[in-house]
């Protein structure tokens, strides 16, 4: 298990791959075919961000240089370069009842990169267009937030997996088979804390 002293040291030495890879490590999204499309400082400070509030160390001082991070990357469409990346950093900045624009430039991306039928991407970014894996992975991450349902056609990606769970390869039925329990969570069940702002 990651302590925050390890994030901090490995964050500080700017050992981006190996803090992502050793954050995902154990965790349902952790896959090489994400390992090797997504890179670089952001997701690295977006898992990372993700921990510390699994941790509740939101108090520590790594954090707002996290955030801090996160904000810099995105990007003049909101969103931080692909669907599954943005999925990453708005389920870090979601963190905590966080608010803000940047969350809702953030959601508004996903709702425009969102195809008719209710998968990702709309268009193509490394690889063919409507990807059952980046629709798994972004309903894995953000499933279970309200704001996310809201701004998206979920109930038409549900649908989506519900009508072609037959057709998808190992990789992706592992992450819809864990993405479907998160979109059926019970929200009240959560923990309540003050809303934080991320603008």
């Amino acid at each position: 298990m990651m302590t925050v002293r390890h994030i901090e040291k490995l964050w500080t030495a700017r050992k981006y791959e190996l803090l992502f890879r050793d954050m995902l490590a154990g965790r349902p999204e952790a896959s090489l075919r994400l390992e090797v499309e997504v890179s670089g400082f952001a997701p690295a400070a977006a898992m990372a961000l993700i921990r510390l509030d699994e941790l509740a160390q939101a108090h520590v001082p790594l954090y707002p240089k996290l955030l801090k991070a996160i904000l810099a990357a995105q990007e003049g469409d909101g969103g931080w370069g692909d669907p599954m990346l943005t999925a990453i950093c708005l389920r870090a900045l979601m963190g905590g009842r966080g608010q803000g624009v940047a969350i809702d430039r953030g959601l508004f991306y996903l709702a425009q990169m969102q195809k008719e039928e209710g998968i990702w991407p709309k268009v193509p970014f490394r690889r063919m267009p409507a990807d059952p894996f980046v629709s798994a992975f972004v309903l894995l991450q953000l499933g279970a937030d309200d704001r996310f349902r809201h701004a998206v056609r979920f109930v038409d990606a549900l649908n989506w997996f519900e009508s072609h769970e037959h057709s998808l390869d190992p990789e992706t039925r592992r992450l819809w088979d864990h993405a479907s329990l998160r979109c059926q969570m019970n929200h009240t069940t959560h923990i309540r804390q003050p809303a934080m702002s991320w603008s």
